[in-house]
């Protein structure tokens, strides 16, 4: 086996010429990405490069050996790899010397005997043993086996370690692109099932509605673990029974909904229900176990994973997830579908109380709702007092238009309650539980009212040293109250016209246009008509305001809500100043019924309070002389024609004690038929005060 001296005599069997070719070989190597195509070509690209008979590459990959063996002509040589012993013999020596090994003469070779046959069968004489080597660790071994004996020289064998240390690293390099290929799927995966896990606690937040949780969160988890459907099945909340709650299952044969059996007891989601513990298999083993298959089968079902939703202790569902091929499910994909498993679980909780909430807080606004029915029909709208036809007409408006969102005009005399109205609308809409801002226009100067109205900026004008918001800014989502709106100046109403129509405004001083949801109710005591004729309020934000009209009467015409409102007043004056008033004369209150009230309830709110003050025992004293005087001089300075009618009207009947009729009657001193009369009072709202109550004898 000793090597021949006389080498220089020898023509060298490489058939590489000029480092030209090495290069190109080491560029044909760089043209496979992936290492086992790399393996495969490479002993036919080294039988291209090298005059050789027989080519092999031994490869040690996760523990395995791998050979390929090529021929002269590149063919690949077709070897029982798993009857052939001879890559063991030289992988074992490679291993252990990791420089070339050159082996004259095939047939007295003793330390190879396995790969010397195979190489002799193979047509060679002569083999060179060359380690497949990075700084690292050996990666396995280039076999290059020539016709004749002794056919490698010392410059040959270098030449050839060249060659084996290219092709090395190009293994190499594909081996470590391989595995990081393998490394980034693993992290898109993980990425994939994290984002998943994030989606599920936004819907876990978001999803409250059972019925809406399976059909947020499926699409995620079949996009992530590559399911052809999911279903969610739930015990029946009265029953106790299972029961398929949702299904999301492209495209569903239709008669699979249909047969659908209203229990699911004795099926596997049964089974994985009383049990507590994942199920993982295929039809055939459902089959096999005596569990209910048919429906699974039906929709063409092939692999199952059957989850327990577990919370704590107790199970409260059972999560269905399936594949219309066999692929199994893996261990870390029960790992991961169980973390699932534990969010759904956790919606399912949330959803369920969600529900007990919510029902309990219909019911309790139900009782809420009843006993303001029972309190607004024994209190009239809780503030408002009165039971007169005219007042419940007005409350009949409100209700109606309360629901509604519609932009509310109230008018009437000053004092008549209209900022009770307004309140009373918002109290019965459905912004109730929003702020009620209220702003008096005719209290603002006018200099002002647009800072209140819409806000400024810092800077928008002298003394404006912070920003502030405004009342339609503060009021957004609930409703504002303008009162006297006929106050605000005509260059002021274009503004408040565009908050209306656009829902949009832009601070004092600012550029940046905001958005208000408010509700408008707006009252005024004049004749908004008149003032449009006048040009003194802009017509088209008149008919913006006056969408839904509410007349609120003067006192004197609801005169049979005058008893009830004294008997409050005093009350309510009494309990503040520590006074007790238990009784109030007939006279006294005949009185407070005749006298025309200008200033409406708000005048008699005054005038109880002062007789409340003045009172020194438990008989309300009213100061009846200040009575007659100030209807003496409402009378003189009456500017209305119907006023003064009713003011006569009504003073002749007190005198002949309201009877219409007869020769002494008040048709007869007034001069007209008794239906005329009858017709006049109807149309000035004037009708017999009620008879004050005895008391019963004991």
């Amino acid at each position: 086996m000793q090597r021949s001296q006389n080498t220089n005599s020898r023509t060298p069997r490489l058939a590489i010429q000029h480092v030209d070719e090495v290069l190109r070989f080491a560029q044909k190597l760089g043209m496979h990405s992936h290492p086992e195509q790399l393996l495969r070509a490479l002993p036919s690209e080294l039988s291209a490069l090298l005059d050789c008979t027989t080519t092999a590459v031994i490869h040690l990959r996760q523990g395995e050996l791998s050979c390929h063996v090529v021929d002269s002509a590149g063919c690949v040589v077709a070897d029982d790899r798993s009857a052939a012993k001879w890559p063991d013999e030289i992988w074992s020596a490679v291993s252990q010397h990791d420089r070339p090994m050159v082996i004259p003469s095939l047939d007295q070779e003793k330390r190879f005997p396995e790969a010397g046959r195979f190489f002799l069968e193979c047509g060679s004489q002569s083999l060179c043993i060359l380690p497949l080597t990075t700084p690292l660790h050996c990666l396995g071994a280039l076999c290059i086996g020539r016709r004749g004996p002794d056919a490698f020289s010392d410059s040959e064998s270098s030449l050839l370690s060249l060659v084996s240390h290219y092709a090395a690293l190009a293994i190499n390099d594909r081996l470590n692109f391989a595995q990081s290929e393998l490394a980034c799927a693993q992290l898109d995966e993980e990425r994939t099932k994290l984002k998943l896990i994030l989606d599920l606690n936004n819907s876990v937040v978001s999803n409250l509605e059972l019925g809406n949780l399976l059909h947020a969160i499926s699409p995620g988890i079949r996009k992530a673990m590559r399911l052809d459907g999911a279903a969610l099945i739930l015990p029946d909340p009265e029953g106790g029974e299972l029961q398929l709650y949702a299904l999301d299952f492209p495209e569903p044969d239709p008669s699979v909904r249909l047969d659908l059996p209203a229990s699911l007891y004795g099926s596997l989601a049964s089974h994985v229900f009383r049990t507590g513990k994942p199920w993982i298999g295929d039809i055939g083993q459902m089959q096999r176990s005596g569990l209910d298959f048919r429906i699974a089968s039906k929709a063409g079902v092939e692999t199952l994973c059957m989850l327990p939703l577990l919370r704590g202790n107790r199970v409260s569902g059972v999560l269905c997830l399936v594949r219309t091929e066999r692929n199994a499910f893996t261990e870390s994909d029960l790992e991961f579908l169980s973390q699932v498993a534990g969010q759904v679980a956790i919606a399912i909780d949330n959803a369920f109380t969600y529900r007990q909430i919510t029902e309990l807080k219909d019911k309790l606004n139900q009782e809420k709702l009843y006993f303001e029915d029972e309190l607004r029909s024994e209190m009239n709208f809780q503030e408002i007092i009165g039971t007169s036809p005219v007042l419940c007409r007005v409350l009949s408006q409100v209700e109606a238009v309360a629901p509604t969102g519609s932009t509310v005009l109230i008018y009437g005399e000053t004092g008549t309650g209209k900022e009770l109205i307004a309140r009373a609308v918002h109290n019965l809409s459905q912004r109730q539980n929003h702020p009620f801002v209220k702003l008096n226009c005719a209290a603002i100067p006018t200099g002002l009212l647009e800072s209140e109205l819409f806000g400024h900026e810092r800077g928008a004008f002298t003394g404006a040293v912070t920003q502030r918001i405004g009342r339609f800014e503060l009021a957004s989502q609930g409703t504002i109250f303008l009162d006297e709106v006929g106050e605000i100046p005509l260059e002021l109403q274009p503004k408040l016209l565009r908050v209306l129509q656009e829902r949009e405004f832009e601070r004092l001083g600012g550029s940046r246009t905001l958005r208000s949801n408010a509700r408008l109710i707006a009252a005024t005591n004049r004749d908004l008509r008149t003032m449009v004729e006048e040009q003194k309020f802009r017509s088209d934000l008149f008919y913006r305001l006056n969408v839904f009209p509410i007349h609120v009467p003067p006192l004197r015409e609801r005169t049979e809500d005058i008893p009830p409102l004294v008997r409050h007043f005093a009350q309510h004056f009494a309990f503040n100043m520590g006074r007790q008033i238990d009784t109030i004369s007939s006279e006294t209150m005949n009185a407070l019924v005749r006298y025309p009230w200008p200033g409406n309830i708000r005048e008699l709110q005054n005038v109880i309070e002062r007789a409340v003050i003045l009172s020194k025992g438990p008989v309300l004293k009213v100061p009846l002389a200040d009575l007659k005087t100030r209807a003496t001089e409402a009378v003189n300075g009456s500017s209305t024609l119907d006023e003064v009618e009713r003011r006569h009207i009504l003073s002749v009947l007190e005198q002949t004690n309201w009877v219409f009729a007869g020769p002494n009657g008040a048709a007869a001193r007034l001069g007209i038929k008794r239906p005329t009369l009858q017709f006049r009072m109807q149309k000035l709202g004037i009708t017999r005060p009620r008879k004050p109550q005895q008391g019963s004898a004991n």
